[in-house]
């Protein structure tokens, strides 16, 4: 059995406002092994990014972690300082931030910004480690690459700096939040290539943040479906894609394209997205479930298991187990 490199247990990020508290994750739990790439979906507002800035210490003020532990290597990186985790950010737990255009500093080159990295920790030839990145990186020309101003590149040739800003201190495991927006079909393909590449090839551990649901067939091997803060399915892509259980996974799902169906109206899931002001008891999708019951807008959901680490959080399985079995 492979050894877990990252597990989140209970996780809880809030927002305070003046209307009252925002729970933007809402007891999260999750186990990422090493050399998986484990996908984390859902539509906007969802607790997507959140997650990923949480686990390396960076939810922007004022938000804060108010439960839950994240453990790296069986290490709690919430009970660390700041100055421990800056030991441990960018050097063995790197980001590739969402909308690389606006997270590369403008007024630098990309090789001062690389060099920056490598500087802070005390990466060994570090001009010669930069090309040898960007070329590994599919980038021709490295050396105009690092002479060159993030507005003088293409969003794709932007993206892989900032992977390429991930990877110099060769960590094990790299944080990709939305690594593929904004970018045309063809760059998303390259990108996605490029992350199952680095995982084939370096052995690295990838948490792969994306809304969309062809990136995450394409790439991932585990994945958490989250809805408004919450995990609401889990599992391979197999069991997620052939076998969804959870409603709104069923309705992500019936949404997509379908050239087989050509001229009618898109699916929709009715209703929209409740505000996720002070937890409220019950199911978080109860209130745009056609299946929900009178217990689904009381009582929290348990999670249920169908073997393996396929897992969902519905009453409705929890109904099944006590009566006939799961087998829906």
């Amino acid at each position: 059995m492979t050894k877990a490199i990252l597990e989140v247990d209970n996780l809880q990020v809030v927002y305070p406002t003046p209307r009252g508290e925002v729970y933007a994750l809402r007891g999260i739990s999750l186990s990422v092994e090493a050399g998986q790439i484990y996908g984390i979906v859902g539509e906007s507002g969802c607790g997507k990014s959140t997650i990923g800035r949480a686990i390396i210490g960076l939810v922007p003020p004022p938000g804060k972690v108010t439960n839950g532990r994240v453990l790296y290597h069986g290490e709690d990186l919430i009970k660390k300082d700041e100055k421990e985790l800056r030991s441990l950010r960018g050097r063995r737990i790197s980001m590739v931030f969402q909308d690389p255009a606006a997270a590369l500093n403008p007024l630098f080159t990309i090789g001062q910004q690389l060099m920056a990295i490598m500087n802070r920790h005390r990466i060994p030839s570090r001009e010669q480690r930069a090309m040898e990145l960007l070329e590994d990186l599919g980038l021709p020309n490295p050396q105009d690459i690092l002479s060159s101003y993030p507005h003088q590149l293409s969003g794709g040739q932007q993206q892989r700096a900032m992977i390429a800003m991930a990877l110099c201190t060769e960590p094990d495991l790299m944080i990709a939040d939305e690594p593929t927006s904004c970018l045309d079909v063809t760059i998303q393909s390259q990108i996605l290539d490029l992350l199952v590449k680095l995982r084939e090839e370096r052995g690295v551990t990838i948490l792969l943040i994306t809304h969309d649901l062809g990136v995450v067939a394409e790439t991932c091997d585990q994945v958490a479906v989250f809805y408004l803060g919450s995990i609401v399915e889990e599992g391979t892509c197999r069991d997620i894609f052939r076998n969804p259980r959870h409603p709104y996974t069923r309705g992500l799902l019936a949404a997509l394209p379908n050239p087989q169906s050509w001229g009618t109206p898109l699916k929709v899931i009715p209703g929209s997205i409740p505000t996720n002001l002070q937890p409220t008891p019950g199911c978080a999708f109860a209130s745009r479930c056609d299946q929900a019951t009178q217990v689904c807008h009381e009582v929290n959901p348990p999670f249920i298991g169908f073997g393996g680490t396929h897992r969902v959080s519905c009453h409705r399985y929890a109904k099944l187990t006590t009566t006939q079995g799961v087998t829906p």
